[in-house]
């Protein structure tokens, strides 16, 4: 092939080129904005965008803020017995020292030491319930944290709960906390999922909004069974 085929070849192809874009761009326009051609349309497909808002609950958030709302109302609780040191938690009920706790913390015929945030209280024993395993106490304290009772009617399975516990080390005391669900539930008890060491007994369970649900046991297979609020009430005169 010579040169001369060559650029013929090369101009036909941009002349070809050049009348498509005219075609495309001003020919085709032209004649279909016509009434000949008025059933064509040269508008783009609509695109629509929707904004989507989400509102994420930030559950740790809450989670964290509830436990730094509750983790005043905790006592300590310490009980010499003949055969050994039981050692457990207690929930502060009313701001002049109202407490509650496990029945089987504080057995009769014992030495006992309660604590709130390390500081040892006077105290006065006022019942216990051995059938309820409850026990009222006063402590010689005021001016004390109060917490909000949940409504039990209002519980639900799969809802969001925590306990707080304080422990007794040598010198102070300090608080432990745990999270979970409710497992199952009815009046006389609310399971979770959670697994604990006998020395959280006596623990508040709480809600994702600080409120209190029931104070804690633990069976033998270290799992959290909790002691109803509307129990509690009842036992406490409430």
């Amino acid at each position: 092939m010579t040169i001369r085929n060559i650029l013929k070849v090369i101009a036909f192809f941009a002349v070809g080129m050049i009348g498509g874009i005219f075609a495309d761009q001003i020919l085709w326009p032209y004649f279909v904005e016509k009434p000949l051609f008025s059933q064509y349309s040269l508008e783009k497909a609509l695109v629509s965008i929707i904004e989507k808002k989400e509102t994420v609950i930030q559950e740790n958030t809450a989670l964290t803020e509830a436990i730094e709302k509750e983790e005043n109302t905790i006592m300590a609780v310490r009980s010499q017995t003949a055969s050994g040191t039981i050692e457990g938690s207690g929930l502060i009920v009313t701001s002049d020292g109202l407490t509650v706790t496990l029945a089987e913390l504080v057995p009769q015929g014992s030495v006992f030491s309660f604590f709130i945030n390390g500081k040892a209280a006077p105290f006065q024993i006022l019942k216990r319930d051995l059938n309820k395993n409850l026990a009222l106490i006063k402590l010689g304290e005021s001016n004390l944290p109060m917490v909000e009772f949940a409504d039990f009617s209002a519980i639900k399975l799969g809802e969001r709960v925590f306990l707080i516990g304080e422990v007794i080390n040598k010198k102070e005391t300090s608080k432990l906390v745990n999270e979970g669900i409710v497992r199952k539930f009815d009046k006389s008890s609310i399971e979770t999922n959670m697994s604990e060491k006998n020395i959280l007994k006596g623990s508040p369970l709480f809600n994702i909004k600080g409120e209190v649900l029931g104070i804690n046991t633990i069976n033998s297979e270290g799992r959290v069974i909790s002691i109803p609020i509307s129990i509690i009430k009842e036992f406490i005169g409430l």
